[in-house]
């Protein structure tokens, strides 16, 4: 189970949790609570494992994780409760006053930057994944992409979409460095210290 639309709040949690446990979202939280830890142990007695899966946990405020704890404790045991989410999360729940919280982490790892032949090998993986040519895009494009994107998996994809996006527009076959510079210079690829001749 993943719970990718938190919108930050306990409520909208728990509506979510209701949801991919098949539980009707009932009047008050007490009463859903109830209801989740119920169906957790059916679950469990039914042989299946719990893992929930909560993406964009740095959104959560501190309180919704602080529940969210206590709600996890009244779960059966041996399941799992996965956070994803930027490395700010990681400072917040290392704070003293949060150490109720720490003090539950078994495992975390941080997600380090691809290096530059990891992030080309991405890159034409997800060209075969779609069945399109390796010749899709030119070597100095993709170099430019690699670069452009520092390590991050999430800016080479949106990098590459943006630069098929403009291709279509320009009905070009091929993506070269003219295109992804067309791309580059679109204002949130720029950096701050660039922008500042545009500003002022």
């Amino acid at each position: 189970m993943t719970i990718g639309r938190t919108l930050h709040t306990y409520t909208n949690t728990i509506k979510i949790l209701c949801q991919a446990f098949n539980v009707e979202f009932a009047t008050t939280h007490f009463k859903c609570e109830k209801l989740l830890i119920e169906e957790a142990y059916s679950l469990k007695r039914q042989g299946k494992n719990i893992v929930i899966i909560i993406d964009e946990a740095h959104l959560l405020e501190i309180d919704t994780l602080r529940r969210l704890r206590l709600l996890f404790e009244d779960f059966p045991k041996n399941h799992n409760v996965i956070l994803i989410g930027q490395p700010e999360l990681l400072d917040r729940i290392s704070l003293s006053v949060n150490q109720d919280i720490k003090s539950r982490v078994t495992y975390s790892v941080i997600m380090k930057r691809l290096n530059p032949d990891d992030m080309k090998a991405f890159i034409l993986s997800q060209l075969d994944l779609v069945k399109l040519g390796h010749n899709t895009f030119t070597e100095e494009a993709i170099d430019l992409i690699v670069r452009s994107s520092e390590g991050v998996l999430r800016k080479t994809r949106n990098l590459c979409l943006s630069c098929m996006l403009e291709a279509v527009r320009l009905r070009n076959k091929t993506i070269g460095l003219d295109t992804v510079n067309r791309v580059l210079i679109q204002p949130h690829w720029r950096k701050e210290s660039d922008m500042q001749d545009i500003l002022y």
